[in-house]
């Protein structure tokens, strides 16, 4: 058992769809209700349509905004035109996290087989935000919460996590 104290990260939530309201949004309201039974504070939910430019814009807002440490986005990941939210994430990355994408898919295939090769699932350091990019389906939000973001989120992870980085990530992009 870790000795040390949990620190509470502040979250924002954007869901990316042109059908879903913030009542019929279940993917978003689930990231949120797990994020805040684990402790953590979600500032905001919002959701935007299917536009790269639109998604991109509020990215860029949540990356800007000192108060938001991560950002959790469901939708948008697959492999259909209307899909660009990886996309939209790209301009905005200071430094990609590939390790996410790639253990999403490996514990999705246990749950969905090979149509995890569907998903474009990913994660990147913006500036001094985390950004996590999930499928928009609540099955997966599931997954990547339950099986790996809420462990990466919780600073008693050990032997290491997101969290703990969070104030280096902070000093060093202050120092540059």
């Amino acid at each position: 058992m870790s000795t040390r104290e949990f620190k509470a990260v502040h979250v924002a939530v954007l869901t990316v769809s042109d059908s879903r309201t913030l009542e019929t949004d279940t993917s978003g309201r689930l990231a949120q209700d797990l994020l805040a039974e684990a402790g953590h504070l979600v500032v905001t939910r919002e959701i935007v349509t299917d536009n790269r430019d639109k998604i991109s814009a509020c990215l860029g807002r949540f990356i800007d905004d000192p108060q938001i440490e991560v950002v959790i986005t469901t939708g948008g990941t697959g492999v259909t035109p209307r899909d660009v939210t990886p996309e939209a994430l790209a301009p905005h990355i200071t430094k990609p996290i590939p390790g996410f994408g790639e253990l999403f898919r490996m514990i999705s295939y246990e749950e969905i087989g090979t149509s995890t090769v569907q998903s474009r699932a990913e994660a990147a350091l913006c500036g001094t935000t985390f950004v996590f990019v999930l499928p928009g389906s609540t099955g997966a939000v599931r997954t990547a919460m339950t099986k790996i973001l809420l462990q990466q989120l919780d600073y008693r992870h050990k032997p290491c996590n997101f969290v703990e980085l969070l104030p280096r990530i902070i000093s060093e992009r202050e120092d540059a």
